[in-house]
């Protein structure tokens, strides 16, 4: 019954024509920013960052305009992925396998439709299960202390960025990258400088929002700018689309299927470090196995292929948001950027969220049942416009997105040194990915550097200096375990594989 009264306050806060506004301009965006390929939810969030800010949005419709856009890329990252055989992010990669065959085959419009559709379905019975899950996961944050906090910000770094990388060196590097930028400013506790190298304009340390618009857009306008040249995103204007609706005949036959990934994708977006990429490949390969374990079908165009992964991955964007809400740790890299917006507001998650602020935390998960209503109306007819957006030249698309970023940060700060910052931030990003470094590690470092600083003082100082304070409970203990486990496990799945000459000889080459 709490439930329900809650939920419904939440929707008397959402059903405001600002609100409502809101969520269909976030949905519409978001689904333009995920069918180009490379931008993705979290570069389309970092984009929209200055705007929302710029407007003087408060921190209710501030959240509904960027959470649209972070539902409305998860439902866009599959348009490239079926027209193209490029994902428009990576957790679209598996929706590639049989999207694309379908695609050849005359039966584009089909693919789409049926990815909306699993999409919406995913996302929609994932909102349910964040606003069931959620206000549970808080009660059980309320058993920890410094000591627990600190473990599950490690357990974060650990799971985070070790489950998205490939290579736990270079995750441990950014990470690291992270830490070193959060420490910049001045200790609070002693109020020494750290790392300001005489800059009075780093005293306050460094802005989130400048280093994630940095890192995310502007990188991604200096990536573009050298490996595109100006060229259109793709010619989607030269594939057949086809009829605009599956078959009843195939509807029937995926509704077991959205069934299993979106139960799949939530519980692997829960997980904080699983997120939509580990949701979808889990969820391909569970229906795989159970439908198809020899292949005879899958990956040459069965409907299946295209309705498993898209329920795992937007069921698993909403199944992220419970641990950024409940707990204050991003499930992905995406809640990663929404965490930085929530912190810029001053509004700090976690167990306090739903009792201090629960007009935000309601109001947003109405917004959010509301905007997978608007995707699935806007992801059905408007398909043909999607697919045109494909066919915009990144000379006029990147200008565009930097124009945005400093315009906005401007707005916000108005200071030209945050300007020359986030100038700076975007060089490292282009950097970091030439390098194949993931950001994702560098974001957490610079958002809960703080907060693991001062829970591992507040624990010494508890214990007197004792380090086995970080061990002396068995909460303690299983998120340790859980955070070297995510990390390692990695390191020996990679070992396992075996390695592919022809894949390393078209590396060797740069193909």
């Amino acid at each position: 019954m709490d439930l329900l009264n809650s939920l419904g306050d939440g929707f008397a806060i959402a059903f405001t024509v600002e609100n409502l506004l809101l969520a269909l301009v976030g949905s519409f965006l978001g689904t333009l920013m995920g069918a180009l390929p490379g931008l993705g939810p979290a570069n389309g969030v970092a984009i929209l960052i200055p705007i929302a800010f710029t407007m003087g949005l408060g921190p209710t419709p501030s959240l509904i305009l960027l959470t649209a856009v972070y539902y409305g890329a998860m439902y866009g990252g599959r348009i490239s992925s079926i027209l193209l055989n490029i994902p428009g992010d990576e957790p679209a990669m598996m929706t590639c396998l049989d999207g694309y065959p379908m695609a050849k085959a005359g039966r584009a419009g089909e693919a789409l439709a049926l990815s909306g559709i699993a999409s919406f379905v995913g996302s929609f019975f994932a909102t349910i299960g964040l606003a069931i899950l959620a206000p549970q996961l808080v009660k059980i944050a309320l058993l920890f202390g410094p000591a627990e906090y600190f473990a599950l910000f490690t357990l974060a770094f650990a799971t985070l960025g070790g489950v998205s990388s490939t290579n736990q060196a270079k995750s441990a590097f950014a990470a690291g990258l992270g830490l070193a930028i959060a420490m910049i400013g001045v200790d609070t506790q002693t109020g020494v400088p750290r790392m300001t190298f005489g800059e009075v304009h780093l005293y306050d340390g460094i802005d989130f929002l400048i280093a994630i618009v940095g890192l995310f857009a502007l990188s991604e306008v200096f990536f573009f700018l050298e490996h595109h040249r100006g060229g259109a995103v793709g010619h989607s204007g030269q594939m057949k689309i086809g009829r605009m609706m599956p078959t009843g005949k195939d509807l029937l036959a995926c509704t077991p299927t959205m069934a299993r990934g979106t139960v799949i994708g939530f519980l692997a977006g829960v997980l904080p470090g699983a997120g939509a990429s580990l949701g979808s490949f889990l969820a391909y390969s569970a229906e795989k196995m159970s439908v198809d374990p020899h292949g005879k079908t899958f990956g040459k165009g069965d409907p299946r292929g295209v309705a498993a992964p898209e329920a795992g991955n937007n069921a698993a964007s909403g199944g992220a948001l419970v641990p950024m809400l409940a707990l204050g740790v991003p499930g992905s890299g995406t809640t990663a950027v929404l965490l930085a917006v929530l912190l810029s507001l001053n509004i700090t998650p976690g167990p306090l969220l739903f009792t201090k602020n629960p007009d935000i935390v309601w109001g947003l998960i109405a917004a959010l049942f509301i905007a997978n209503f608007m995707l699935l109306a806007l992801n059905i007819p408007m398909v043909g416009l999607f697919t045109r957006v494909l066919l915009i030249p990144t000379r006029i698309l990147m200008p565009v997105v930097a124009m945005i970023s400093f315009v906005g940060i401007y707005g916000i700060s108005g200071s030209t040194f945050d300007l020359t910052l986030m100038v700076v931030f975007g060089l490292v990003g282009w950097v970091l990915r030439k390098l194949d470094v993931p950001m994702v590690p560098v974001i957490l470092g610079i958002l809960l550097g703080n907060e693991m600083e001062v829970n591992l003082r507040r624990a010494m100082t508890i214990s007197d200096g004792d380090w086995g304070a970080l061990v002396a409970n068995p909460l303690s203990i299983g998120l340790w375990v859980i955070a070297i486990a995510g990390f390692c496990l990695p390191i020996v799945i990679n070992a396992r594989k075996p390695r592919q000459p022809e894949l390393a000889e078209d590396v060797a080459r740069g193909d």
